[in-house]
């Protein structure tokens, strides 16, 4: 009888590290089912979301690209009408 008798049961498996038996000791193996699967054969696998992409780009613009152009709009004025402020601000107090 060895002294690590009661320690041999923690090393049972082997697919787990020592310190996580307790943790994983009721998690049931697959058993090689595969749940999610892309063949080495298929090709396509981007292909599809091309296909479609230009269509689905063009509806998000149509729907939203009114509020991106007048946001956008909006910016830029709001930079010039700084830049032009800061200039003649610049301007006012010189000799």
């Amino acid at each position: 009888m060895s002294a690590f008798n009661r320690t041999r049961v923690a090393l049972a498996r082997y697919d787990v590290s020592p310190h996580m038996v307790k943790w994983w000791k009721d998690v049931k193996g697959d058993n090689g089912v595969v749940t999610r699967h892309l063949s080495p054969y298929e090709q396509q696998a981007v292909i599809p979301w091309m296909r479609e992409f230009p269509k689905k780009a063009y509806a998000k613009f149509t729907e939203s690209g009114a509020y991106w152009i007048s946001a956008g709009i909006i910016t830029y004025g709001t930079a010039v009408w700084g830049d032009s402020v800061n200039e003649a601000e610049a301007r006012e107090h010189r000799f």
